[in-house]
C-alpha cells in the first residue's frame, strides 16, 4: 500500500509517540548516570578503555546530571528513552570516548539494572519514613493506654477499648509493610548488569566488581532471567499498594474522630514556619 507523504508523517510522529517512554523513565537519569559512571570504571579496569577515555566519561556524565538537575537538559522523544537521551548527549560531549560506554553492554541489563537501583533507593526511603511512623505510633500508644473510647464495629458503637490499643493496631499493620518492603529488598538488591541483551557478552566484564561498585548484594546468575525479571518490581507495587491502604483507613479514622457525630479529638492547624507547632492533633486537652 502507498500512503501519502504527508499521512506517512502523520504516523511516523504517533508511532514515535507511541514508542517513547522518557516523559516517565527520565526520572530514572540519576541512576542510569551512576550506573553508567560504575560501568565506565569497569570497562577500564579491563582494559576495553584506557584511563583518558574513563576520565572523559566520567566528566560528560557528570556534566549531564548537572544539567538535568539544573533543567537545561534538552529531552528528545526520538530517542526514545532515559538511556538513549543521555548517551547521545555524551557522545555530542565526549566524541569516540562517549560511544564506548555501549561496549559490552545493551539497554536490556542497563535498563534492569536502573530499576533495581531506583527502586532500591525508594525502599530505604519509605522504610526510614515508616521507622518514623511507627516510633511516634508506638509513643502515643504508651501515653495513651489508659484513655478509653469506643470500640467500633462497621461504625457501630461495641466494646470500650483504650486509645492506645487501637492506635497499635496500625502500629501492626505498618509494621507488616516494613517487612514486606525489607523481603523485596533482598531480591531487588541483585545485580543484572553484565548479562548483555540476554546472553551475556564476550568482554571480559567483573560482575562481582561492578557489584561492588553499585552496592548489590549479589549479582544474577541466568541472564535470561536477569534482563527479563520484572517480579520485584511487581512486588513493590503490591506493597506500596498496601502502604497506601493503611495510610487511607488511619487517615478516614483521623476524619471520623474529629467530625462532628465523633468529635473524640480536634485537628489544629499551623504554618509551615512554626517550628515549635508542628504537633496537629488534640486528643483531651493534649497535643499528640
Amino acid at each position: 500500500l502507498h500512503y501519502p507523504l504527508r499521512r506517512q508523517r502523520q504516523m511516523c510522529i504517533r508511532d514515535r509517540s507511541f514508542s517513547s517512554s522518557v516523559d516517565v523513565d527520565k526520572n530514572l537519569f540519576e541512576v542510569d548516570i551512576k550506573g553508567s559512571i560504575a560501568y565506565a570504571e569497569i570497562l577500564k579496569e579491563a582494559k576495553v578503555i584506557n584511563a583518558k577515555d574513563l576520565s572523559k566519561i566520567k566528566k560528560g556524565l557528570n556534566k549531564i546530571l548537572l544539567e538535568i538537575r539544573e533543567d537545561r537538559f534538552n529531552w528528545d522523544p526520538a530517542l526514545e528513552d532515559v538511556h538513549m537521551n543521555i548517551e547521545s548527549r555524551l557522545i555530542e560531549i565526549c566524541g569516540e570516548s562517549g560511544k564506548k560506554i555501549h561496549t559490552g553492554r545493551s539497554r536490556n541489563d542497563q535498563v534492569a539494572t536502573d530499576i533495581r537501583l531506583y527502586l532500591r533507593d525508594q525502599v530505604l526511603l519509605i522504610n526510614n519514613e515508616l521507622e518514623r511512623l511507627l516510633t511516634a505510633l508506638l509513643d502515643l500508644a504508651e501515653q495513651e493506654k489508659a484513655t478509653i473510647m469506643p470500640g467500633f464495629t462497621h461504625l457501630q458503637a461495641a466494646q470500650p477499648v483504650s486509645f492506645g490499643h487501637h492506635l497499635l493496631a496500625y502500629f501492626e499493620m505498618f509494621k507488616r509493610d516494613r517487612e514486606r518492603l525489607y523481603e523485596g529488598f533482598k531480591r531487588i538488591n541483585t545485580m543484572p548488569l553484565g548479562s548483555a541483551a540476554l546472553a551475556g557478552t564476550s568482554y571480559p566484564i567483573n560482575r562481582d566488581r561492578t557489584a561492588e561498585l553499585l552496592g548489590f548484594e549479589r549479582i544474577s546468575l541466568n541472564s535470561i532471567d536477569a534482563v527479563s525479571d520484572r517480579d520485584f518490581a511487581i512486588e513493590f507495587v503490591s506493597s506500596a499498594s498496601l502502604i497506601m491502604m493503611h495510610l487511607s483507613r488511619f487517615s478516614e479514622e483521623i476524619i471520623l474522630w474529629s467530625s462532628s457525630q465523633f468529635d473524640f479529638i480536634s485537628c489544629l492547624l499551623y504554618t509551615s514556619d512554626a517550628a515549635d507547632e508542628e504537633d496537629s492533633v488534640d486528643l483531651g486537652g493534649r497535643r499528640i
